[in-house]
């Protein structure tokens, strides 16, 4: 859906509700977080770095300096998760944020170039802790919006329900017979071929190119994702240790991390980690990232040298989630598509 003449009263009037039910879920959102004792911090859309994830496109700019010094590049963010973890060095505890954040080259029904994320963090906290804010979130939410259901394209979820738990390893056993982790065993170098034949075992193509993790998301596309979050909403948590991507090995399980995401109706609805505070770690993940973006796309981003130091200062051990914002009132409003919940999409 195209953000044009958005203005016109005829097509503004077709979102006027959905828009009511944003402004009563922003305040719910709120209100949930002040009840707990979180800061609501304010960081940069402007940053060194954007964020380190390989296939995620920035918008890249440059910032003129005052006193008649060269420009420094610099980009919007696409993820605030940088500046928010600083702060939690800093010894803010508990904080969230609903940022504005940035991915080019990013438009579809559940996608759109300029965002809403809501963001939140809990030092000393865990990932049961972040579902059972998110559980508890999104149903105050609904209350809000006065709904039941999350809804999509004639399907829906009862997000007061008992949400389910699903592991990764679950989920490809259950829903494609497939045992991901005995292609993912305990290192960073996945079995690229022992995934390959059992994608092809279960019919689904696969090309010289395609690397383990291209392979991953072709059985979660075509096997795993059309069943998530019908009936009731879905924890989809541990993954594969080589996709931990900012998250932390799990003490009780090495090949796999403590990430989980949350799907309503097919849709992802958010991302969360417990977070990794080793700074050589990170490092060398980021690097890998970037070595592979560059291989990709012959692009690369810099490191936030600042964001490391920041680590190796010492983060505190925590837990945080980030939740797209614009795809949760999507649902509550039963929208098609993101543009139909946005008060001024991109043209």
């Amino acid at each position: 859906m195209s953000g044009k003449e958005w203005w016109r009263p005829e097509v503004f009037a077709g979102r006027r509700d959905n828009l009511r039910i944003r402004s009563q879920v922003l305040t719910a959102v709120r209100t949930f977080f002040a009840a707990r004792d979180f800061a609501e911090v304010e960081t940069p859309c402007l940053q060194v770095s954007p964020g380190q994830e390989p296939h995620l496109k920035a918008f890249a700019t440059a910032l003129e300096d005052a006193w008649g010094g060269p420009d420094r590049p610099l980009y919007l963010h696409t993820s605030p998760e940088f500046a928010m973890k600083k702060l939690l060095v800093a010894g803010v505890p508990r904080l969230y944020q609903l940022a504005r954040v940035f991915r080019n080259a990013e438009r579809s029904p559940t996608h759109h170039p300029e965002f809403t994320m809501l963001e939140w963090y809990r030092a000393g906290g865990t990932i049961d802790d972040l579902m059972g804010d998110t559980e508890t979130l999104v149903r105050d939410c609904a209350r809000a919006a006065g709904m039941d259901r999350l809804r999509r394209l004639g399907t829906e979820c009862d997000p007061f329900a008992p949400w389910r738990r699903l592991s990764v390893a679950e989920a490809f056993a259950e829903y494609a017979g497939i045992d991901i982790l005995a292609t993912a065993p305990d290192s960073w170098s996945p079995d690229r071929a022992a995934l390959a034949a059992e994608a092809l075992r279960i019919g689904l193509s696969v090309s010289a190119a395609d690397s383990w993790e291209d392979i991953f998301f072709k059985v979660m596309m075509d096997r795993i994702e059309p069943h998530l979050g019908y009936g009731v909403p879905v924890f989809l948590h541990s993954y594969p240790v080589s996709m931990a991507a900012l998250s932390r090995p799990s003490p009780t399980d090495s090949r796999v991390a403590e990430r989980f995401e949350a799907y309503g109706c097919g849709v992802e609805l958010c991302n969360a980690f417990g977070e990794l505070t080793d700074a050589a770690e990170q490092r060398r993940r980021f690097t890998a990232d970037m070595d592979l973006k560059e291989a990709l796309y012959g692009q690369r981003y810099p490191l936030d040298e600042d964001f490391l130091t920041a680590l190796d200062t010492g983060m505190p051990e925590s837990a945080g989630i980030a939740l797209g914002f614009d795809r949760l009132v999507m649902l509550l409003a039963g929208a098609e598509s993101i543009d139909e919940v946005l008060w001024a999409p991109v043209a």
